[in-house]
């Protein structure tokens, strides 16, 4: 019978401490104060991703449940994300028609198709993936997304009712419905002051209640207002969305592909918080089973893609979440309004719904981030830019600039690799070795050339120190002892024990000598294992620069008689 160690990794809810009374108390405190943000941001992001908004509930329901039972992250908030849904609502734009039975069925296809192959990479071990994308890529993006949600929200927010051209050939009042406007600017301040004086107070659903009350006794819903309207209640069913065509499948891979990267990087950016709190590890690949299938669940309730929010996320912590009994506690809540409470939600404005998403993206918006990154690095900085100019030009197929970005942020490491830092090292003043060239270094020794590379001896790098050496050589040919300062050197692969062949190939065809010095031991079984290392009179080996440099110092600057190499005295 398998031990509950081992069955725990599979289950890490057998894991959770027993709970008590004490235990229970805390978490029921932090489970009701995140459900509370829980219930309207379901529903205003359900909205943002063009859904039906009862399925913003339900992707905070069992999607929930099923992501901090299977999670290594127990504390995290699991639901509808405002990056998310827009990319949702965005990739799904001309495809299908906004709420209707086509577009639900595109909307639960990408929830399946990520969360299996977030399902596959957990099992496969294949979370290492995260490190592609960096985080100035992300950061671009991010912020890009960021004011494409704020821009998505306007219409609502301001009840706009005609066009942006009509507005624009002819300014008036009229085109707006100044009460959802007043709803929307009244419940923006009272959310931001909320979150900047009490952050872990549940603003959210104080502020919705109170203004579904409130347009209640206005009438607005009688008066023509735009309002949420009439939810279903009741537990979501088994929803299967059939059969996609080739087309369609076609036209998801992309969305699929990028909702897969930024919802797991969201939640990333959260579980990282709790890992560090908590003092342990974090398991990303148990986090991406979690997640998968928490997206696969809510694909069959009718839903879309989930992820970690970052507020909700902080809000738990903040809260004193300890376990995953928090989280449970708040699905509980969601549970509740779902069976009995969505009558209350109906005359909510959709102005105050756009309040809640607005005031949820405004600190993703950073523009101090791309200041910050072109003082440290101007080159990432640029990846950044370019990444945010690409999101925001080619909305709503906003995945391309992420994309770009990724590609981009590969390139430059594929030239870092091909292009590795080779300097020739003088002895400093200080005693330690340095570029000779940068520091104004006299040479190690007459007719040495002593060479440094900070990186792998691998295919990146093999070709760019072979052509480095052989440029020296033939610039100065009374050159006959070469020093590859190994230390540095991790890693060699066939490429680089060719190249190192090559190099004592050439010192030996000029009567001169290789001088390796501090070369690591993975390296050195590899050489050793070809054949290169064996004892003769091209080659002299030295466990420390230190003790490379006693013999160095003393080569004579009349070329030695060949078959002589230098001795350590």
């Amino acid at each position: 019978m398998p031990s509950l160690p081992s069955l725990s990794r599979w289950f890490p809810f057998l894991a959770w401490p027993r709970p008590d009374r004490h235990l229970l108390k805390g978490e029921f405190s932090a489970g009701m104060t995140v459900g509370l943000m829980l219930v309207p941001q379901g529903v205003a992001y359900a909205a943002l991703a063009g859904m039906p908004l009862v399925t913003g509930i339900y992707a905070s329901l069992i999607p929930a449940l099923v992501a901090v039972l299977f999670s290594s992250s127990t504390r995290l908030g699991v639901g509808p994300t405002a990056l998310t849904s827009l990319l949702i609502g965005a990739s799904l734009t001309g495809l299908a028609e906004p709420g209707s039975a086509q577009w639900v069925a595109l909307a639960a296809w990408m929830a399946l198709l990520s969360g299996l192959l977030q399902l596959v990479m957990g099992v496969a071990r294949f979370g290492w993936l995260l490190n592609l994308v960096t985080s100035p890529v992300l950061s671009g993006f991010t912020q890009a997304a960021a004011l494409l949600i704020l821009a998505s929200q306007l219409r609502a927010f301001t009840g706009l009712r005609s066009d942006l051209g009509a507005l624009w050939s002819t300014p008036s009042l009229g085109h707006f419905d100044l009460v959802a406007a007043a709803f929307g600017v009244c419940s923006l301040a009272l959310l931001v002051l909320a979150r900047r004086w009490r952050p872990n107070f549940p603003a959210a659903i104080v502020v919705v209640g109170a203004a579904g009350a409130l347009s209640w006794a206005l009438g607005y819903a009688d008066g023509g207002g735009s309002v949420v309207g009439t939810l279903p209640e009741g537990l979501p069913s088994l929803y299967w969305p059939g059969l996609l065509s080739w087309s369609q499948f076609s036209a998801l891979v992309m969305p699929v592909l990028v909702v897969t990267l930024v919802s797991f990087l969201e939640t990333a950016s959260s579980a990282k918080v709790e890992s560090q709190r908590s003092g342990e590890r974090w398991n990303e690949n148990q986090d991406l089973i979690g997640q998968g299938l928490a997206k696969i669940s809510s694909g069959l309730c009718g839903s879309f893609a989930t992820s970690a929010s970052f507020s909700r996320s902080a809000i738990n912590l903040y809260a004193g979440a300890r376990t995953g009994w928090a989280t449970v506690f708040a699905i509980a809540l969601v549970l509740v309004v779902l069976l009995w409470l969505t009558p209350a939600l109906y005359h909510v404005p959709q102005s105050v719904l756009a309040a809640v998403v607005i005031t949820a993206v405004t600190s993703l918006i950073k523009p101090a981030t791309l200041l910050r990154l072109w003082r440290i690095s101007r080159v990432e900085a640029m990846m950044a830019g370019v990444t945010f100019a690409l999101t925001l030009a080619t909305a709503p197929r906003m995945y391309w600039g992420v994309l770009v970005g990724l590609v981009m942020n590969l390139s430059h490491f594929l030239y870092q690799r091909l292009h590795p830092r080779i300097i020739e090292v003088g002895l400093h003043p200080d005693g330690s070795l340095r570029d000779r060239h940068l520091w104004h270094l006299p040479p190690l020794a007459p007719r040495l050339l002593a060479l440094r590379m900070d990186a792998e001896l691998d295919f990146g790098s093999a070709s760019a120190l072979e052509r480095h050496v052989t440029d020296h050589l033939a610039i100065q040919p009374e050159i006959t002892h070469l020093c590859l300062m190994a230390q540095p050197i991790n890693r060699i692969d066939i490429t680089g024990v060719e190249t190192f062949a090559t190099l004592r190939a050439l010192m030996q065809a000029r009567g001169g000598i290789l001088h390796v010095s501090g070369m690591k031991l993975p390296v050195d079984q590899v050489l050793r294992r070809a054949g290169l290392l064996e004892p003769g009179p091209g080659l002299q080996m030295y466990r420390t620069d230190a003790e490379a440099l006693l013999v160095l110092q003393q080569i004579p600057a009349n070329a030695p008689a060949p078959g002589n190499p230098l001795k350590i005295p």
